[in-house]
């Protein structure tokens, strides 16, 4: 499948910002189950610095803009060929151990009820069954329903709820994983559409779980299925956090907002 991306962050600020560093990870994972045609991001006013690929393998670019400045526009512009890889990560380079990613963070830290919700499916079960059955669970647990809850929400907030949106699915699922033994991470990219064929105008985010002999396994409980050539890795990390596209730093006395666009589209040229 070949998509079309156009991807636009706008910083506002109430009042004119000194100075503002970033750190993105906005550039498409290398692997066997995306090739890139085209990628370009740009930042208004901005002024690239060093790049470098982590230990995961995410490529991280340094930007850093110049105030004062009001406003900030991060945009995004690309093209790309996905295949359908049934969810696994082949062909990815990374220097990280698959057992880094069992540790939690207040975000994926689990609960009493993450830890029922885990046990209940933990007996007998290989890696790969465990990692389906946990997703499973997941879902049924947490409806999608936007709105509900927002940036700072953990796992077990999410959980207790029983509402959320893909990040929330995302944090469920790797907590438990990381409960039941499996190395388990949180994955940034996007979505051209959902399972009924409505186009997906944000970003998304889904988990890995580490199978040995497998290796990384992609699981969207928010969709119920695994990523497949609808999809676009960006990078990863031990969570929402860890994983976020753009990190940054602005130097200001007064407020910020965001504003966010996301129209991921499939070309009809190969």
């Amino acid at each position: 499948m070949l998509l079309t991306v156009e991807h636009i962050t706008r910083y506002s600020y109430s009042q004119p910002v000194r100075a503002v560093v970033q750190s993105h990870r906005l550039t498409p994972s290398v692997f066997d189950g995306q090739k890139v045609r085209e990628w370009d991001v740009t930042v208004s006013d901005g002024l690239r610095g060093g790049s470098f690929r982590d230990g995961a393998g995410d490529f991280v670019q340094a930007w850093t803009i110049l105030g004062p400045v009001s406003e900030i526009e991060v945009k995004v512009q690309g093209r790309i060929e996905t295949t359908d890889m049934t969810g696994v990560l082949r062909g990815h380079k990374e220097r990280v151990p698959p057992m880094v990613y069992l540790q939690s963070t207040p975000a994926t830290l689990a609960d009493a009820a993450i830890a029922e919700l885990s046990a209940a499916h933990t007996g007998g079960k290989a890696a790969l069954d465990l990692a389906h059955a946990l997703a499973a669970a997941v879902s049924d647990a947490i409806a999608f329903v936007p709105g509900m809850t927002d940036n700072a929400t953990t796992a077990a907030e999410a959980l207790s709820l029983g509402k959320g949106v893909c990040q929330d699915h995302a944090h469920a699922l790797i907590s438990a994983a990381r409960w039941a033994g499996l190395p388990a991470r949180y994955v940034s990219g996007y979505l051209h559409a959902n399972n009924d064929g409505t186009l997906h105008d944000a970003a998304h985010a889904w988990a890995e779980i580490w199978v040995r002999d497998l290796g990384w396994i992609g699981l969207d409980a928010a969709n119920r299925c695994s990523p497949d050539a609808r999809y676009i890795r960006l990078g990863s990390g031990l969570d929402a956090m860890d994983a976020a596209p753009i990190r940054g730093i602005a130097r200001s006395p007064g407020t910020e907002s965001l504003d966010v666009t996301v129209a991921v589209q499939q070309s009809g040229q190969q």
